[in-house]
């Protein structure tokens, strides 16, 4: 008596299953960028630095689900995030400059009166930040319950780090699955921009959330089979290697 029971749906289970899998593909990439950020630093310095770097992961990420799910209840919050989202995809799908290679390792650099080495961890924390929001935005739009949005996004984060190498080489193997959770991304922006204009009353209909998890099944499982037909993508580069074996703890 006096216990609530956890409200858990079949819906539920299918949303924390594909947070996990959003998680796994898009953190695999940040990953990548995080280490290569630290491969800037002296060698006796990678591991503590990477450390600091996972750690501080895990709490934004909680910091940023106890806020999202407040401040999700807020209609105008939901525009603003579906139009973020939006704007995420449209920087994904056109943002790339020619030639432009993200992943160059910035050379490690006192900043703001600090050390190269704490100067490191500071940006590696505000990309972890930014990714933190980012996911969480999309979680948030996916699912109100925040045991599901914890739940997913603390597996995605798990599985990234215990599988880390193999989630970038199937990244590196098949770029288009990337492209195809943008483009989920981009439907739990549209999804939040309707649920608003629903509160506003400017639309009449609703989308379930039955409707939303099965729009995502078909975009998961095209983008799937789309990236089976490109085929491989370009080989990682020496400092990729690299980078997977410092998050694979291989690095001597």
């Amino acid at each position: 008596m006096g216990h609530q029971r956890l409200d858990i749906a079949s819906s539920d289970l299918a949303i924390v299953g594909f947070l996990v899998v959003l998680e796994g593909l898009l953190s695999a990439d940040n990953a990548l960028v995080m280490a290569i950020m630290v491969l800037g630093l002296p060698r006796t310095q990678h591991k503590q630095a990477l450390r600091y770097g996972l750690l501080g992961g895990f709490a934004f990420r909680i910091l940023a689900t106890l806020l999202a799910v407040y401040l999700i209840q807020v209609a105008w919050v939901k525009l603003l995030g579906g139009l973020y989202l939006l704007y995420l995809t449209y920087g994904h799908f056109t943002g790339q400059e020619e030639g432009q290679d993200r992943r160059t390792p910035p050379k490690a650099k006192p900043w703001l009166g600090m050390s190269p080495f704490w100067a490191t961890v500071v940006k590696v924390e505000m990309i972890n930040l930014a990714f933190s929001i980012d996911s969480i935005i999309v979680a948030v739009g996916m699912s109100p319950k925040r045991w599901v949005i914890i739940t997913g996004g603390i597996l995605g984060i798990i599985a990234m780090r215990l599988v880390a190498g193999q989630l970038i080489a199937l990244v590196q193997r098949y770029p288009a699955l990337v492209d195809g959770a943008f483009v989920i991304i981009a439907w739990v922006g549209i999804k939040l921009v309707l649920d608003y204009l629903h509160a506003l009353g400017l639309i009449g209909f609703e989308i379930s959330h039955e409707v939303s998890i099965g729009l995502i099944v078909a975009i998961f499982i095209v983008a799937f089979i789309y990236a089976r037909f490109q085929g491989p993508g370009e080989p990682p580069s020496a400092l990729e290697e690299k980078a997977e074996e410092m998050l694979e703890g291989r690095e001597e």
